[in-house]
């Protein structure tokens, strides 16, 4: 399952209603991911820039945007934010291979085509 970071950020009518009703919001959380076949890692308010933040499994991309549809739909929110997170002993085998990908950007001379590399000329210049 991918693991995701969840920012997010209330909306003050939000805050206001569970200052009036405080309630354990994780129980609410576990439930909606559980539900999606996902997993609560961590559920934290925090302060700052953004007022929570949760880590969860969830079984793929798709399921995690029907879960962020269901939650952001609801118009608590000012702001939610979702990052996959990826281990670090997974890096290795990332790098090994991004080194097999070749990308040329835009306007660069690609160097992995003879005809391309840096001796040949620039075909945007006429012969001679």
């Amino acid at each position: 399952m991918a693991k995701y970071l969840v920012l997010f950020g209330f909306t003050g009518e939000t805050v206001k209603r569970f200052v009036e009703n405080p309630s354990d919001r994780t129980v609410e959380i576990r439930r909606l991911v559980e539900s999606a076949g996902g997993r609560l890692e961590c559920y934290y308010w925090m302060f700052g820039q953004y007022d929570g933040m949760a880590i969860v499994e969830m079984p793929d991309s798709r399921t995690s945007a029907a879960a962020i549809l269901a939650i952001v739909s609801s118009a608590a929110f000012t702001h939610f934010e979702t990052h996959e997170l990826l281990a670090a002993n997974d890096l290795p085998a990332i790098a090994d291979a991004a080194r097999q990908i070749v990308y040329k950007p835009p306007g660069a001379i690609r160097a992995d085509r003879s005809e391309d590399s840096i001796l040949s000329e620039d075909p945007r210049r006429p012969p001679g």
